[in-house]
């Protein structure tokens, strides 16, 4: 955290620079008031990086477009009925919004756009004190009708409005909350953490793009069980995401398992861990996070209690990457982070039968060949499943993982697993069973291919033998 002196400096070093510079004058030479606003200012304070320029001003639009066009090099107007213009200066992207007066129906997220006067009211409208700063410009005046310095001290989240009219006016800022307490390391004021809690059912307005993005937004935050745990107390996970009050599983006095959700938040927890430690992936990473926090959710539905006090959750991978392909999809998420999700909760537990008895080089080949593009993240998820106390066991698991690894990058070297195909391609197929293309070549594709994984690279001559064998076979 940043005195109010340093941040103001940084503030005023950003002002001073060309593209914040001619936009100032050119909104007072024109008569026009205008403020940098939200999150710049806020993290002026935080120290954190300062960029995704949001400006406020009394301009109406048209007005806003006629001063940008000569500074800017692009200007778009997409975000033109709620006053927002966005133009790009020296390659930097801007946005400049006219002051905002709404109100609200209760019923969806739309707003009645009204246009305001003043900045005040218009900070006021914002989500969090913290969000609702301004810098006068070119005065550099700081603007804080909330308390959100204060707040910033205290490291709080708190609305300028009372919660319930905040919350009521947009009920998305309560998965804002959850995400910031995971970005920012901030946590919630008492009466703003109640007002969710209260409020909860609210959410159902709020469309599944716009859910799934603020979960997205707090996933690959820097501490995401922080504002998992505050949906989870609040109410909202059971709405947004049911699957992970679902993980907290009712334990009788005779049969004994591990908290499945908090060994939930530890896996995700390491795997965030493992995303920095390995430097193979660009962090942080949805995809693995999301694998992380789903990798379980076939518990619940496949939980039987055994005799002697054992609890099994037989193909809970299975059900799991099938659960998750239905959330998933219901938030709207793309199909290849869908796809990327599902397989690797389907393949999670495929390396525990690694510590059971030695896999053969094929088994290696089949377990590199089914991960395909997410072998690296499902090397993390694996590595990060291991929540154990026990050291002993836990050292086990990690020195047999060690040496998988060892294992495949030998056999890559030899064999470049990454592009595993059978030594045959479909037209020399065709050619050795002179056959034209359809169903049976597929299968001997499939065939050759198996006999690859199995025995490594045959060679033509050896791949054509078993070929010409295996159609023989099939013959009779």
């Amino acid at each position: 955290m940043q005195s109010v002196a340093a941040a103001l400096a940084r503030l005023g070093d950003l002002a001073a620079t060309p593209t914040v510079s001619r936009l100032a004058n050119a909104f007072a030479a024109a008569g026009h008031e205008l403020a940098l606003v939200g999150g710049p200012v806020r993290d002026a304070f935080l120290n954190r990086p300062l960029h995704d320029l949001d400006f406020t001003t009394d301009a109406t639009p048209d007005q806003i477009l006629a001063l940008v066009k000569p500074l800017s090099e692009a200007q778009w107007d997409i975000g033109r009925a709620y006053g927002t213009i966005g133009a790009s200066l020296a390659g930097e992207t801007v946005e400049i919004t006219t002051y905002r007066a709404d109100s609200y129906d209760g019923t969806t997220r739309k707003p009645d756009v009204v246009f305001g006067r003043d900045l005040t009211p218009d900070l006021l409208r914002r989500d969090f004190t913290v969000n609702a700063m301004a810098l006068r410009l070119p005065q550099l005046t700081l603007v804080d009708p909330s308390g959100g310095i204060d707040d910033l001290l205290a490291q709080r989240l708190r609305t300028p409005s009372t919660p319930e009219v905040s919350f009521g006016d947009d009920p998305l800022r309560m998965l804002r909350a959850a995400r910031f307490t995971g970005q920012l390391g901030f946590t919630l004021d008492l009466d703003t953490a109640l007002a969710m809690e209260k409020m909860r059912d609210s959410i159902r307005i709020v469309s599944a793009e716009r859910i799934g993005d603020e979960l997205s937004k707090l996933l690959v935050s820097k501490n995401p069980r922080a504002g998992i745990e505050v949906l989870m107390e609040s109410g909202l996970a059971e709405i947004v995401l049911p699957e992970i009050p679902g993980l907290q599983l009712e334990i009788d006095e005779h049969h004994h398992h591990k908290d499945v959700y908090q060994h939930t938040l530890t896996v995700l927890e390491q795997a965030i861990g493992y995303e920095t430690d390995r430097g193979n992936l660009e962090a942080p990473d949805l995809i693995v996070r999301l694998a992380a926090l789903l990798h379980d959710i076939g518990k619940p539905a496949t939980r039987k209690l055994e005799a002697g006090g054992v609890v099994s959750f037989y193909h809970h991978d299975v059900v799991g990457a099938k659960l998750a392909k239905k959330r998933l999809r219901a938030l709207r998420f793309d199909n290849d982070t869908i796809n990327a999700v599902c397989r690797l909760i389907e393949l999670h537990l495929r390396f525990f039968g690694y510590t059971e008895g030695a896999w053969t080089d094929s088994a290696v080949r089949r377990y590199v060949r089914d991960a395909g593009d997410q072998l690296e993240r499902l090397h993390i998820l694996t590595r990060a499943d291991v929540t154990t106390r026990n050291r002993r066991k836990a050292d086990r698991l990690g020195f047999a993982y060690d040496d998988l690894e060892q294992r495949i990058a030998a056999l890559n070297e030899q064999e470049e697993l990454g592009a595993v195909r059978p030594d045959l391609d479909g037209e020399q197929i065709m050619d050795v069973l002179g056959v034209k293309p359809g169903r049976e070549v597929g299968e001997a594709y499939r065939y050759l291919l198996e006999q690859r994984l199995d025995d490594g690279p045959l060679g033509e001559q050896e791949a054509t033998r078993r070929l010409v064998e295996w159609w023989a076979e099939r013959a009779q």
